[in-house]
């Protein structure tokens, strides 16, 4: 079965690698033709993955026909312009089964990736594929387990065995929902912990943090009516885990850089600034107390300081854990 990933960044870039180092044959899709010549000379992507040769059996193309034409579609772009991408192409992309690689929640609509893809394009079959994973692990071989998320049962079956590789190891779930808002949030809270730290505020409170964002991650995902034991996998818990103590996370980085006041680079995306606007959207709209995707929200758009929301947290009522 023929697999394609839409988006040359450095996630997609790596399941690419990964995927065809398997021995499958795979096409890699890029919007921009300079950066597909390069990647075609090096054979490497050394603008996003340095380092990190291709497998022969990868295709680089910038003809979006060429990954059309494969049976499986690992859409590896951000969050924020899936929604565009679906819309523009709709038409090519009917039939097919539609992995969403991204992390996040739509502000327009308030739909996570696959919900996206359900809604755009309703004739495909849509899944979700998240969990604790830095690209430059997957593009080097390392052990990695993720969570694949489809609603229908032996589709999600076959999509696990096409995409687990020697490294990759999938788990399945029909729990879109779940797996959905566990990547999502995880973002936001992994920016109030690279804040926490930027700050100084110590290893203890980013504990707290975490402790009590995995609290506001399972509030919310009850609201979707998602499953509790989804929250606790790889989907909820192992990547919250991950992306909120190394510096590899953008979502870490960039919140210690607002804690300590400094630059970030501006072209780095960063899918959990636009998370907390939607996740405080949702909120509002739910009635759902969320006070640290909440002050998050409010340190991405600059109206609190990382001492601002870090005394707006502490100062909340006593109350039961």
């Amino acid at each position: 079965m023929s697999i394609a990933v839409i988006g040359a960044g450095a996630f997609g870039t790596a399941l690419a690698i990964a995927l065809s180092a398997n021995g499958d044959h795979v096409t890699l899709w890029a919007r921009d033709h300079d950066a597909v010549a390069q990647m075609q000379s090096a054979r490497e992507n050394t603008r996003r993955l340095a380092g990190v040769q291709f497998p022969g059996s990868l295709v680089i193309t910038a003809d979006i026909a060429d990954a059309f034409a494969c049976d499986v579609l690992l859409l590896a772009i951000p969050a924020q312009t899936l929604r565009g991408f679906l819309k523009e192409h709709a038409i090519g992309l009917r039939g097919k089964s539609l992995v969403s690689c991204c992390k996040g929640i739509d502000i327009e609509t308030g739909d996570g990736p696959a919900d996206l893809i359900a809604r755009f394009v309703p004739q495909s079959t849509p899944a979700a594929l998240t969990g604790p994973s830095f690209a430059s692990d997957i593009a080097r071989g390392l052990p990695t387990a993720l969570t694949l998320a489809c609603a229908q049962e032996a589709a999600g079956e076959m999509l696990q065995a096409v995409l687990s590789t020697a490294t990759i190891r999938l788990y399945r779930t029909t729990d879109i929902a779940g797996a959905q808002l566990g990547g999502a949030i995880k973002n936001v809270l992994a920016i109030a912990c690279g804040a926490c730290m930027g700050a100084g505020f110590g290893e203890s409170a980013r504990a707290a943090l975490m402790t009590r964002g995995f609290a506001e991650m399972q509030r919310l995902a009850a609201a979707f009516d998602a499953h509790p034991d989804t929250l606790v996998g790889l989907s909820g818990f192992g990547d919250l885990a991950l992306t909120c103590t190394s510096d590899q996370s953008r979502n870490y980085r960039y919140g210690f850089a607002l804690g300590k006041a400094a630059d970030f680079d501006a072209s780095t995306t960063v899918e959990g600034a636009a998370t907390a606007k939607a996740v405080s959207k949702l909120a509002k709209k739910l009635n759902i107390d969320l006070p640290i995707c909440a002050v998050v929200n409010g340190l991405v758009s600059t109206e609190m300081t990382a001492m601002q929301a870090m005394q707006t947290l502490l100062s909340r009522p006593l109350k039961e854990e």
